[in-house]
Formats: C-alpha cells, structure tokens, sequence
C-alpha cells in the first residue's frame, strides 16, 4: 500500500490525521520508548496546554537546548496550537554565540537537555527574558511532569496559518546569526513538496539523524506524519546509533555526504549495512563526486535523492531525482542540483541589471515560493535585501539552468563556506579573527577537503613586527567560535588583494586551491 498525504491548513494536521486514522501504529521512535500516533498527538496536545499555563501566547517564542529528541517535535507542534514559535538553538554555539540567540529570540520559556546544562549555565546569567528553564531528561528531568500537568489543549480560535511557528538561525553576512522567520503555512507547503517523487509504504521508517537545529532536521523529522511512516530517532549523527536504526528497520535516511564519506572510510561492513536502505536523501553540502559514485555502486538498489535548499525555504527547494542520478545520457547532471519543487518558480538573475539570464548563463538564484519565509526576525532591513517586493527571494548563490530546467549552484554571492553540512559565513569568523591583537586583516575562504567538501582556511595579514604562529589563531578562533567555524589552516600574506574600491578578491584567495576541482563550492 503506498502513502497517501492528508489535507492540512495548519503544521500539526498531518499529525492529527494519522492520530485518527491509524491510532496505534507507531509515530516515534527513541531510546526504549515507542510513541504510537495517538500518544504522540496526545502528547502535543499536552505540550500546548502546559505552554499555555507558563503564558506563552500568539506570537511568543519558546527556546529548546536539545540534542535530537521527541521532545522537540512535541513542543514545536504544541506551540502551534497558540499561534507561538519554536527556536531549536544549536547545541555545538560557544561563548557569545549562545546567549546571542536565546536572547535575539525572546524566549521566555527554555528546554534544556540534561547533557547540556553545564553548557547552558555558563550564560544563563546573560539572559534577559528567560522566565522559566524546564530540564529535559536525565535524574533531574523536569519534563515529563510539566507536560503531565498540562491541560489537552487544540488549537485556539485565533491562530492563522501564517502565524510563525519556527524561528530557525542561520549564521549571516552581518557576522551575527539571523533569525529565519517559517510559518505554518511555508512548513505545511515544504512538508507536502519537500517528498519529490520518492514513494513509501507502510512498512517504512524514515531514521532521523540531522540535528534538529537544521532546518534539515526539523523539517525531516516533520515528514513522517505526512507520509504516514514512523521515525526512528538518534539524538546525534554517531556511527552506533546510525547503525542501530538501520538495523531497527529504518528504509529511509537523510544525511550530509561527509557521512557518507565516513561510511566508505569504515569500510565494506559498514557499506554493506546502509545498502538495505530503500531511499537515501543528501544534501546541505556538495557530495564529492568519487564518493557519490561509490555510494551509487555499493547501494544498486536505493533511491537516491539530492536535495538544494535553505533554511528561507524551510529546507527543499530544488531535488535530484533518483532517475536523474542514473541517466547516462546526462552523467553532467551528477553535479546539479536538479529540479524546483512543485509550485516552485526559478529565475537566473544577472545581479547589476537583475534582468533574467538566459538558459546556460550563470546569475544569482533566486525563487518565489510558498514556502519562503516570512523574513528575518526584528531585521527588517536584512529582509529587504532578502525579499524582492514581488515575493521572490535572493539565494545569494550564483548558478545557470540547462535547457531541460535543471539548476547547477557554481559560486557564492556570500561568503558562505559548508563543511560536513555546517554552514560558516565568512563574517562571522573574521570578526573573532580580526580582534587577535597581532592582526591587522584577515579573509576567511573555503577551500576543498576529501571528507567534507570543504573547510575553513583564515588568510592573514599581521600588524608590523606582531606575527604569531597559525597555532595560536586557531586556538583563539577555537576559544570564541563552534569548532566547526574556526580555520583549520592559516595563509600568512604581506597584504590581502584588494579592488579599486577597496573590497578584498576573495576569489583570487580561492583560486589556486579549487583549480582542479569539479565544483568552485
């Protein structure tokens, strides 16, 4: 029997439908614990109520410090009940990074894993609206009694589709994340869009692994009751627990390639293992040629499904098909980005004159969809440079379109680097860099790397007679940064290239190590 989608106004709908229609088949699974449709619907319900009796309301926020977790899900879903927001705050934040993002939100109400309080309680000092702190899990777990407590609550009278229901942060240009603004409405659109052509049965199970501060893993992790199948939960991308949802019974997976690439680096077991998977979705980062074709080869008979997007879109914007994969009369589409999701409209788009380009002439990628964002939480300015007056949203990517439609991303208008799927913005490393007292500049570039797909390189000028060793740089990235966004290698220049008007050639900086590369991203 193959799925059906149900009708939905509002994100919690698909849950309620399969809570009706198929009650005690399973919804999540985590640990030891099964929740079956109905407990999970019974579960969010509570979730509403016992926001509701803390005072969050229509348009409020609420925080969660969570590695991956039904806990998550319930709250978000719950908090869609009173037209409120969810923000999955990223557990890797360091320093300044943390406090910035709980506070930027307002969240008043925060979920905190137990594993996480430590890390929690070194900022909880420098928060300014936070009320109350619920922790999740662990001897002290606070939880599961609050949502006890809670009243079964539906939705209220006054909740719109397009109330916000997920703040998301994605790292900007400005060096400071941005909140990405997802309403019910773009998250039920990218729900039901998001599936491509990929088909599933009732005897599927989608293994949820990306964290769920990606809009990845949130939006993933959302898709189960939209195509009726349960997820199998792993509260982090670890070898043993990837291996053990697969051998639970998982079927279907989402994962960055630099998991992939660690799969071929463990060997032919593991290989083997992940070859029992009937579709395998990728995406957030380029999957290197040679392991995309490795991957192909050991796993003949899964689906593969590449997937482009953003967190301004709630994720998916554009897939690579199963079939495209495995056309030889197209190997080049390999490297696209494939197709624009239904209700989806593309524009190649010349960024001095924003007229159109034509077929095969590279532009900035823009689209206009119904899963676009709302805007940037209390940045309107940035919204704007966001956001054209007509609905169509700037990716900041450049890219070209083959004569059939299919999109191939080949730069950056931003200076976004991804590595293992992790996005770092240039800015945002270069503002930590730039207050060592022995540098007088500094550009952050991506450079290419085996495992994944590229990583960061910091090119450095130092102040006369103060010059350090690349060492000390990098630890004191290190000390203020995730540890993904800190340089892994340092260049050391007299003076960095500039232009005329003074702006540095990052791509001059790039050349030399992406020359022979497939991609120049």
């Amino acid at each position: 029997m193959t799925f059906t989608v149900p009708p939905a106004t509002f994100l919690p709908d698909f849950l309620a439908f399969r809570a009706s229609d198929s009650p005690d088949r399973p919804c999540w699974i985590f640990g030891e614990r099964t929740w079956s449709w109905s407990e999970a619907w019974d579960s969010v319900r509570h979730a509403a109520g016992a926001l509701k009796a803390d005072g969050v309301q229509r348009g409020d926020r609420v925080a969660i410090l969570d590695k991956n977790n039904p806990v998550v899900l319930q709250v978000l879903l719950g908090g869609c009940h009173l037209g409120a927001a969810t923000t999955v705050v990223n557990w890797r934040l360091a320093g300044d990074e943390l406090d910035y993002v709980i506070n930027d939100c307002g969240a008043e109400v925060v979920f905190v894993g137990h594993t996480l309080l430590e890390q929690f309680d070194l900022v909880r000092d420098k928060l300014e609206n936070v009320k109350k702190v619920i922790v999740v899990g662990g001897e002290n777990d606070e939880y599961e009694a609050w949502l006890a407590a809670g009243s079964p609550t539906d939705r209220q009278p006054d909740v719109e589709p397009d109330d916000i229901c997920v703040v998301m942060y994605s790292s900007g240009t400005t060096g400071r994340p941005k909140g990405v603004m997802l309403s019910q409405h773009a998250m039920v659109e990218h729900s039901i869009n998001g599936i491509g052509d990929t088909t599933y049965e009732d005897d599927d199970m989608a293994l949820v692994a990306m964290p769920m501060f990606h809009v990845g893993g949130t939006s993933y992790a959302l898709l189960g009751p939209v195509v009726g199948i349960p997820g199998y939960i792993i509260s982090e991308v670890d070898a043993m627990q990837l291996a053990g949802g697969i051998m639970a019974g998982s079927t279907h997976v989402f994962l960055v390639p630099a998991v992939v690439a660690a799969l071929i680096a463990a060997g032919p077991d593991a290989m083997a293992l992940f070859s029992k998977l009937k579709g395998f979705g990728y995406g957030a980062a380029p999957m290197p040629l040679p392991i995309l074709r490795e991957a192909m080869k050991a796993w003949p008979n899964t689906e593969f499904q590449q997937v482009y997007g953003m967190t301004e879109f709630g994720g998916v914007i554009t897939v690579l098909n199963d079939a495209a994969h495995r056309d030889e009369s197209h190997p080049e589409r390999l490297v696209s980005a494939g197709l624009p999701v239904a209700k989806a409209e593309l524009r190649i788009v010349n960024p001095s004159t924003l007229k159109d380009e034509p077929v095969g002439e590279s532009g900035e990628v823009w689209f206009r969809t119904p899963q676009a964002t709302a805007g940037y939480l209390g940045k309107p300015e940035a919204t704007a440079e966001l956001i054209t007056p007509d609905g169509w949203v700037r990716t900041g990517d450049l890219g070209r379109v083959d004569e059939d439609g299919y999109l191939f991303i080949e730069d950056r208008l931003k200076d976004m680097i991804i590595t293992g799927g992790e996005n770092v913005y240039s800015p945002e490393v270069e503002r930590v860099l730039a207050e060592h007292p022995s540098v007088a500049e500094v550009a952050i570039i991506g450079v290419p790397h085996d495992k994944w797909g590229e990583t960061v390189k910091a090119v450095v000028a130092f102040k006369p007679d103060q010059a350090v060793e690349p060492e000390e740089l990098i630890a004191f990235a290190k000390e203020r940064l995730a540890g993904y966004k800190a340089p892994s290698s340092i260049d050391i220049v007299e003076a960095l290239p500039r232009n005329p008007s003074g702006k540095i050639l990052k791509r001059d900086l790039r050349k030399p190590y992406w020359a022979d590369s497939d991609r120049q991203v």
